[in-house]
């Protein structure tokens, strides 16, 4: 069984609905652990100077910000506790907005909201009344000792919170080189690339995506440590070779590719 991570209520007005915080998601990463390269033993990072070898131990080093090459202004682990905000049991409400004026770009991290003790009555109202209105709840929270901006919004029978990343965090375009200017498209290229996007337009399920390379990896260690040899191919490169490909004639094939696939293709 899934475990709360954090309890307490969601407030806006003088509705306070109780609540506990589940994560919505797990980290299925394959972990290495760095050995000596013959395997014999697991090795560990020392914190060395680099300038006297001298090795030290973690509490006697010091959290330092750059302000100027090798200049740096220490901070104490006391003085960033008096900074951080007060611990609190609340998700509070500030606002309702419509979904579509958050950036996905925003989106961080989600998370499950299931109600406390005498909180099913007030967690279903809010829960129906969002899906109404279509509407979610910008709010702010404090977990480990850090406040979030967060929204919560109905997703089946559930709330969910889903962290968001602040404006200033989110690079912006103009920030990148090779972004080309605005210019007319011909209507023919429009036309085929219309077409192949409609050929390829099905419904979303994200069961059908799988992380094949986590799958490979977990062959290639299951293999290994059962003493199989396992043949690894080489993945087929079908990247672009550096040629200049007339956009035309690739979107022609693209087109006869996914006839071929489908059969007669889309009507």
């Amino acid at each position: 069984m899934a475990r709360a991570i954090w309890s307490g209520s969601i407030s806006f007005g003088l509705v306070n609905i109780p609540v506990k915080l589940y994560t919505a998601v797990r980290d299925r990463d394959v972990h290495f652990h760095m050995l000596s390269s013959d395997g014999q033993c697991r090795l560990r990072r020392k914190l060395v100077c680099p300038e006297t070898g001298k090795e030290f131990d973690f509490n006697d080093t010091a959290k330092g910000y750059e302000v100027a090459p090798d200049q740096y202004v220490i901070i104490t682990q006391e003085e960033l506790e008096q900074l951080r905000p007060e611990a609190g049991r609340a998700i509070d409400i500030e606002s309702f907005v419509q979904l579509d004026d958050i950036d996905p770009i925003l989106f961080d991290r989600p998370y499950y909201l299931v109600p406390d003790k005498n909180g099913s009555k007030p967690y279903r109202l809010l829960l129906e009344a969002l899906a109404r209105s279509q509407k979610v709840a910008v709010a702010r929270i404090v977990m480990r000792t850090k406040e979030y901006l967060v929204v919560v919004r109905p997703i089946g029978d559930s709330l969910c919170l889903e962290t968001l990343r602040y404006s200033d965090e989110v690079v912006q375009q103009d920030e990148l080189d090779g972004i080309p200017e605005p210019f007319e498209v011909g209507e023919r290229e429009l036309a085929m690339a219309d077409q192949l996007i409609d050929h390829l337009t099905t419904e979303f399920d994200a069961k059908e995506y799988q992380d094949l390379f986590r799958e490979r990896v977990l062959q290639l260690i299951e293999a290994k440590a059962s003493g199989e040899d396992l043949v690894v191919q080489e993945s087929t490169d079908t990247g672009a070779k550096g040629n200049v490909i007339n956009l035309m004639e690739a979107l022609k094939k693209s087109l006869e590719g996914v006839d071929k696939s489908s059969g007669n293709g889309k009507t």
